[in-house]
């Protein structure tokens, strides 16, 4: 594996890059691990089976609600998927925020370093051209790369759904407001953008339990687990009315304030912000916990 590392990502072609080539890549052992990571990522049965779910999900989702007698009426705009193709990719909005969201971008996340310790290729992962920084940047970037992929498979999978099975037809908001097609189409492209930090904080929470542990289980399962918690203690009225926006998670639901008349967007600011801190947060004990870890038996 050592080797491979210093071979550029198409080297199995039987080409193999000259010595001043490979002098330069090792001048950026950062992009060179970035570059293994994701041909690792993409060679996983895992990453090509989540990557199709997010890819054909809402396809299937919006299928068979074109067909079904009822519409998912208990969920924020379930009602009116049958009436504009816009409520469609709200619908799975909703449930992609409730527990899709942590498990699909943790089924990469939360195994991508305890993998190395499973099949003990630490050793041969850092080199001294390859060192501890350039992995773990490596593996972050990767990890963020699926995440943001994961989230763009998943909107534009459930738009083009919503409006080739159900049509442009306007959309009613939550105020009763109805919103035309242009303004509904820019409404739920915010809405879709604004829960990416969110999705990021959760991979680097799966990053954080997979260092930690060591466990590729762990990584997967803590993060999708807490993802539920979290999306239960948004429903928690009382006590939990002033941290609500503060909560890992928030803006999973965070963007409905969108869709109202008028518009309350400060909950999804706080909601982006506090992800963006918490994200920074599990990468820095991550990395942290990395640094210092023994790998001399790995």
């Amino acid at each position: 594996m050592t080797e491979n590392l210093l071979v550029p990502i198409g080297s199995r072609t039987g080409e193999r890059s000259g010595p001043a080539e490979q002098r330069d890549r090792i001048k950026h052992p950062l992009w060179l691990t970035y570059q293994w990571e994701l041909e690792k990522l993409t060679a996983q049965f895992r990453t090509r089976l989540a990557l199709v779910l997010a890819l054909l999900g809402p396809a299937l989702f919006a299928v068979g609600l074109k067909f079904a007698t009822d519409v998912p009426a208990d969920t924020l705009f379930g009602r009116w998927v049958t009436d504009s193709g816009y409520a469609v990719p709200l619908v799975v909005l909703g449930f992609a925020g409730s527990w899709g969201f942590p498990l699909l971008v943790c089924l990469i996340a939360g195994d991508i370093f305890s993998a190395e310790d499973h099949y003990r290729t630490w050793t041969s992962l850092l080199t001294r051209s390859v060192g501890r920084r350039s992995v773990f940047g490596g593996k972050v970037l990767a990890a963020a790369t699926y995440s943001v992929l994961i989230v763009v498979l998943l909107t534009v999978s459930s738009v083009l759904s919503g409006l080739l099975l159900v049509g442009r037809q306007p959309l009613v908001g939550l105020s009763g407001n109805l919103l035309g097609s242009s303004q509904a189409a820019l409404l739920v492209l915010s809405g879709w953008a604004s829960v990416l930090p969110a999705v990021l904080s959760f991979a680097a929470l799966g990053v954080l339990v997979s260092v930690a542990t060591r466990n590729s289980l762990a990584g997967i399962l803590v993060p999708t687990v807490l993802g539920l918690l979290l999306q239960l203690l948004l429903l928690v009225g009382g006590v939990m009315d002033g941290v609500r926006a503060f909560l890992p998670g928030a803006s999973f639901v965070a963007w409905v304030g969108l869709f109202a008349a008028p518009s309350f967007v400060r909950p999804m600011l706080i909601g982006v912000g506090c992800s963006l801190v918490y994200g920074a947060l599990f990468l820095m004990v991550a990395w942290t916990l990395f640094r210092r870890r023994d790998v001399t038996g790995a």
